[in-house]
């Protein structure tokens, strides 16, 4: 296992840790008021000549492949040429704060997170709005031999499957979606290196889609999957999450940052050989990348990225049916909460009324 696999497996943890709670920390975190971090001046002119000055954008994990829209619209001057002066894209990972802490305590502008884990943060009292995603679906899955494959909720019945600790919790709301209960399967703790699979010790595996597949491919063992969006959890994942504040305040300005977005995603969907360069020679260069893995994970990717709804409305939009599809996966996963609490899609529809081109 490469040192990148480990990477992802730690990366795993914090994610979906996050329907434990585990990503929010203590109830009163959450509770200030912070100041958006930019040194712009969206009336004017910042300090460095440019329009917007320079903001400070959180990844959700490390520099990886993750982020390739965010390197191309970086190292092509999408940002640049929007007005910002600089963006810093700050990695997550396992030592760095949450994106909706970031945004609390102002030392982000916005942040790439998930409807999961910004949910109970509103509950909690942070004014932050969901504005659009990056992934349409989220690369939650079941992975599983190729040679004996499970490919619906109802194979699981009987068979013995992979969960690990943090993961349970979504795991039961995907039994749940599916009329089915914990009684129905054979609940095998597990970590997050997937060789107890390849072993055969268990027959499914709780994954992400742009993980363990892949590795297991680059080891030459054949797998297949199915996506717990595709029966009952349509969670979106790499949600753009910025402050109350900015969405009444800073609407020009973030047009400008989702200009930037959309042309740096276009590229990357186009491209993913040349995002694997970009991650593995440049923003991720001191993660020791491996190419081969990080361009078939790109490949993965864009199946997320597009669908039929961003081929007819654009690149990191959501539909009204998408968003309500939340709505109701979140109160699967036991956190209620409204549509209009949690996301505001305004910008962005605007922003693709006045530039249709941009589709």
């Amino acid at each position: 296992m490469t040192r990148v696999t480990s990477s992802l497996d730690r990366r795993s943890f914090l994610r979906f840790s996050a329907f434990a709670g585990v990503a929010l920390g203590g109830t009163g975190a959450l509770a200030g008021c912070g100041k958006s971090a930019s040194s712009g001046d969206a009336n004017g002119s910042s300090a460095d000549g440019s329009r917007y000055g320079t903001v400070a954008v959180q990844l959700s994990w490390l520099k990886n492949i993750e982020f390739v829209g965010e390197y191309f619209a970086d190292s092509r001057g999408y940002y640049r040429d929007a007005g910002f002066g600089h963006v810093n894209l700050v990695a997550g990972g396992a030592a760095s704060t949450s994106v909706e802490a970031g945004l609390d305590t102002g030392k982000i502008w916005i942040g790439m997170s998930a409807p999961q884990t910004t949910a109970p943060a509103v509950l909690q009292g942070l004014p932050a709005k969901i504005i659009g995603t990056t992934y349409q679906k989220n690369p939650f899955c079941i992975v599983s031999p190729a040679a004996k494959p499970i490919m619906s909720p109802p194979e699981m019945k009987g068979r013995k499957i992979g969960v690990q600790d943090t993961n349970q919790l979504i795991f039961d709301a995907l039994l749940s979606a599916n009329g089915m209960s914990p009684r129905d399967v054979q609940v095998v703790p597990a970590q997050f290196d997937p060789t107890p699979l390849a072993n055969g010790e268990v027959d499914g595996w709780v994954s992400y889609l742009t993980n363990e597949p892949i590795t297991l491919a680059a080891k030459g063992f054949r797998t297949a999957h199915f996506l717990f969006a595709d029966y009952g959890l349509p969670l979106t994942a790499e949600t753009l999450t910025v402050r109350q504040q900015t969405v009444d305040s800073e609407r020009d300005k973030l047009k400008a940052f989702l200009t930037a977005e959309i042309k740096g995603w276009k590229d990357a969907v186009a491209d993913p050989a040349g995002g694997a360069r970009l991650a593995v020679d440049v923003y991720g260069r001191d993660q020791r990348l491996d190419p081969t893995q990080q361009t078939q994970e790109a490949k993965a990717q864009n199946d997320l990225v597009v669908s039929d709804d961003t081929r007819a409305n654009g690149l990191l939009t959501m539909t009204d049916q998408l968003i309500a599809q939340n709505i109701e996966a979140l109160a699967k996963a036991g956190i209620t909460i409204k549509p209009e609490k949690l996301f505001d899609l305004s910008v962005l529809r605007e922003l693709y009324s006045e530039h249709p081109e941009l589709k």
